[in-house]
């Protein structure tokens, strides 16, 4: 029953987690769009009023207008709408995902023996920690380097080498599924914590004082709107790594490979370019920056390069006669490898391999975990070998008999 319930908090905070992802990747993507294509407006009553920057847009039947005010405006007739519970909703609804997949199952989902031998607790409290730790690092390269001379650069430069370095490391302490999915998380909670620590107060502070009817000191907010503008920036580069991270997580192909941490880097990293492509292609046709194309041929020639780097070689052809798999055989292996978390009284994914009736009930679901994804048993713990899969594969292609 426990399972069971388990199921459910899987399926209804994955579903909210991917809504209230879409909601803040899509407001990061348009204000992405706004500030490179939004003009200085001619009219002088605009001008007057403070406003840096317009355009007209089409959508839904209707024309609309945005405007950006580099000053702020007399008057504010209607509600201030504040962007900030679509990225908190996202990391919160993401945590209590990750906290029952992976933190609540650590035996089961975080922990590869093979790799690290600890206790749950150890490996859930390694995964929060490296969660916090890669904020805090992202943090201070940002505040160190981030206002100097190239220092966008030098921070770019900085945190590809922090994050290669951390894709090597979690696939060195935890199982590969969700060392990928740390990986993601770990970004996401940098994404989050921009907003949180940096953007809506910087924001609410140059608000407060621009609207108080008092004097200000522009220059001394004006750091304020340069490193919101600076992490905001940082959070929509994220996106595209991120979403790779967390999906990748689904294909076994990927994360059971014998150098999957690089795998991950070079993805995640071709989608940073192909992103840098999407946002410098706005303000290159406006004549703002230079021709972005080549950010999207390199990102696409490395997801190629993967593609055929990961090419499966052909399969060798035997001429020796095949003995047929019996249904002992195939039992004696869902015995050791597979009861453990699929019982009477444990029913991973609501399934039962506890008698010949329920092995041949989910044998199409047996067959794709283990043979052709190769996900079960996870994180191979209970080391089924190559020999095993191909066992179980030949019987269930044989009809999956019970005799």
């Amino acid at each position: 029953m426990e399972s069971y319930f388990l199921e459910w908090a899987n399926l209804l905070l994955r579903w909210v987690h991917v809504i209230t992802a879409i909601a803040w990747i899509g407001s990061s993507f348009y204000f992405v769009f706004l500030d490179n294509n939004l003009q200085k407006p001619n009219s002088p009553d605009l001008l007057e009023k403070g406003v840096g920057g317009a355009m007209w847009a089409v959508h839904g039947g209707g024309f609309y207008n945005p405007q950006k005010y580099m000053v702020a405006p007399k008057v504010i007739h209607t509600k201030l709408h504040w962007f900030y519970w679509e990225a908190y909703s996202t990391w919160l609804t993401g945590f209590a995902l990750f906290t029952v997949l992976y933190l609540y199952n650590a035996g089961t989902f975080l922990i590869d023996k093979s790799l690290m031998d600890w206790t749950p607790v150890m490996a859930g409290s390694a995964a929060v920690g490296m969660l916090v730790a890669f904020w805090l690092v992202y943090d201070t390269i940002c505040r160190v380097f981030g206002f100097r001379k190239n220092g966008e650069l030098i921070v770019a430069g900085l945190m590809i080498v922090v994050v290669a370095f951390c894709a090597w490391l979690a696939n060195e302490l935890f199982a590969g599924r969700a060392a990928f999915l740390l990986v993601g998380a770990m970004i996401a909670t940098a994404m989050s914590a921009n907003v949180f620590f940096w953007i809506i107060p910087g924001q609410r502070k140059v608000v407060a004082a621009m609207t108080s009817g008092g004097s200000y000191d522009a220059n001394a907010l004006a750091i304020h709107g340069k490193r919101g503008k600076q992490r905001s920036v940082h959070n929509t580069y994220f996106t595209l790594p991120v979403i790779f991270a967390m999906l990748s997580n689904h294909y076994s192909f990927l994360y059971t490979h014998e150098h999957r941490w690089v795998l991950l880097f070079v993805m995640m990293l071709a989608g940073a370019l192909i992103r840098q492509f999407f946002v410098q292609r706005h303000a290159f046709h406006l004549g703002r920056a230079a021709n972005p194309w080549p950010f999207a041929a390199v990102g696409v020639v490395m997801i190629l390069g993967v593609i055929v780097a990961l090419k499966p070689a052909a399969p060798k052809v035997s001429t020796a006669p095949v003995s047929p798999v019996s249904f002992a055989q195939v039992q004696s292996l869902v015995s050791q490898h597979c009861l453990s978390c699929h019982n009477a009284q444990v029913q991973m994914k609501n399934v039962r391999l506890d008698s010949p009736e329920q092995i041949k009930l989910h044998a199409q679901n047996v067959y794709q975990q283990v043979v052709v994804t190769k996900q079960m048993p996870m994180g191979n713990a209970t080391g089924l070998t190559e020999e095993d899969r191909v066992l179980i594969g030949r019987w269930f292609v044989a009809g999956a008999k019970l005799d």
